[in-house]
């Protein structure tokens, strides 16, 4: 872990002020005073103004119920209404685990380790959705959802300033088609990556329009009743559930 996120993972001081402290030269590793550039390994000792940084040992993580409309973002620059903007200020530091988009609602986890957000957010546990589509899922796509997919120069479905052209899309671990009225489709999705706008441009690959799109779940934690705009901590169960994850991962924390 990158020297300032580790100083304020485990410390009052923010990154930009760990920055400072690095520079002044107050900050050690073991016995070596410590660059912006250095990574902390997991037996490392770390001091600041000769005093041992002592690493935490217990984390936190809470369900967020996101609401339609709401950024995931610290701070947007175009005004819009952020998750942190509904939450209390408690959780005004702590990390999203991955996202989900402006239009799109549903469970989201955040935590006060970054070493937790970085490996759930890169982890293959399993994502539960619930979408409507505009349009007919056909047997193309259930082929896809089947077998996997590669898109190649497209941009449907993606956010409008993206770069990202070409997407590889494994199999769904699941799927369930509720069934069409209207012109719309609904279905159940179970996926176990977390690319951006994902199921958006798997599904916009065949010109079908992601209309609604809520997570229900994220590996073992589920959103149960949990109302928008909400939250909770998890219980005991579920922490059992996440160290155990973390211990069969070798993920230090």
């Amino acid at each position: 872990m990158r020297i300032n996120k580790f100083i304020s993972h485990n410390s009052k001081y923010s990154r930009r002020e760990a920055d400072e402290l690095i520079k002044q030269g107050l900050v050690k590793i073991n016995n070596k005073i410590a660059l912006l550039s250095d990574e902390v390994k997991f037996d490392d000792k770390v001091f600041i103004k000769g005093k041992i940084l002592h690493k935490k040992t217990q984390f936190s993580v809470i369900i967020y119920h996101k609401q339609k409309g709401e950024i995931v973002t610290k701070k947007d620059d175009r005004g819009r209404k952020t998750i942190y903007d509904t939450l209390p200020k408690q959780f005004k530091t702590w990390l999203s685990v991955g996202r989900l988009d402006f239009a799109s609602e549903g469970l989201l986890l955040l935590t006060d380790s970054p070493v937790i957000a970085d490996a759930l957010m890169h982890s293959d546990l399993e994502r539960e959705y619930y979408l409507k589509v505009k349009g007919s899922v056909d047997k193309n796509v259930i082929e896809a959802m089947q077998n996997g997919l590669e898109i190649q120069n497209e941009k449907k479905g993606a956010h409008a300033k993206t770069k990202i052209t070409s997407m590889s899309f494994a199999p769904f671990i699941d799927f369930e088609i509720f069934g069409s009225s209207g012109g719309y489709t609904k279905l159940k999705v179970i996926i176990n990556e977390g690319k951006n706008r994902e199921l958006r441009r798997f599904f916009g690959h065949f010109d079908l329009e992601v209309m609604d799109l809520k997570r229900v779940a994220f590996g073992a934690l589920d959103l149960g009743m949990l109302k928008a705009g909400k939250y909770r901590y998890l219980e005991n169960g579920e922490y059992e559930k996440l160290r155990d994850f973390l211990k069969t991962n070798d993920i230090k924390y």
